[in-house]
């Protein structure tokens, strides 16, 4: 009879990711047969355990998950419940599944977000053996030289880490309203790391937009607005 590490059902399960079930374990959230379980690491034989997440019993999804991208515009939050009442991108996604974000976008920017019930997928993508690129458009206060270009590309110290290299595009520079606009795409996901490669460089960001997840877009996609990914998507996802 097959077994599973604990999170790993939680997160097969939909509960949230991975890492977030793991830590809903360490926290005593978790029960196998009405006791609580705190140590990463065990397995469970989900034919025959009764494991319950919050006293709520837990059962392994059957069904096909979900999957949607979501163009997300400013001001909500990358989250699933916000301590601050804010709007949440979850309020922009109607459904009655128990969705979790794809990693984050913070509330000042926007752009390509994914959101899904699949905590297997969720621990596959954000993990940095996979190496998915981000693509971003970021408008700049002042003009870009060429140097600081090359920093970019080189990779820059952001305080507590240095960037791997990154592809910079120069989209557009305004030279009246002192103004330039990048297209930087990205293998990492550190938290605000677009915006502190720019300060970086000594530019303030003005606007932030996520376009793309590796080849996925969201060109077609109005602010606010969602679409299921398709299966090829998603297969060209986890291969990355």
């Amino acid at each position: 009879m097959e077994e599973l590490r604990l999170q790993k059902y939680l997160a097969e399960a939909g509960i949230a990711s991975r890492r977030k079930c793991e830590e809903y374990i360490l926290q005593g959230r978790v029960k196998v047969n009405g006791k609580a379980v705190t140590k990463l690491g065990t397995k469970v034989k989900p034919d025959i355990d009764k494991i319950e997440f919050d006293d709520k019993l837990v059962a392994k999804q059957q069904a096909k998950h979900t999957y949607i991208l979501l163009n997300k515009p400013i001001d909500y939050v990358t989250t699933v419940k916000d301590q601050f009442h804010r709007n949440t991108v979850l309020d922009l996604v109607k459904t009655d599944k128990r969705l979790v974000p794809v990693g984050r976008l913070d509330m000042y920017t926007s752009g390509a977000l994914i959101l899904t019930d699949d905590g297997d997928f969720v621990y596959k993508i954000t993990h940095p053996k996979h190496e998915i690129s981000k693509t971003y458009t970021v408008t700049l206060k002042g003009i870009v030289t060429k140097e600081e270009i090359e920093k970019l590309e080189k990779g820059v110290d952001i305080g507590d880490f240095v960037t791997s290299k990154a592809k910079v595009k120069v989209l557009k520079i305004d030279d009246e309203q002192n103004k330039t606009r990048l297209e930087i795409t990205i293998h990492e996901g550190k938290n605000r790391q677009i915006r502190r490669m720019c300060e970086a460089i000594n530019k303030k960001v003005l606007a932030l937009h996520r376009s793309k997840i590796g080849n996925i877009g969201v060109k077609d996609l109005k602010l606010g607005t969602w679409r299921y990914l398709t299966q090829k998507e998603v297969d060209e996802l986890l291969k990355s």
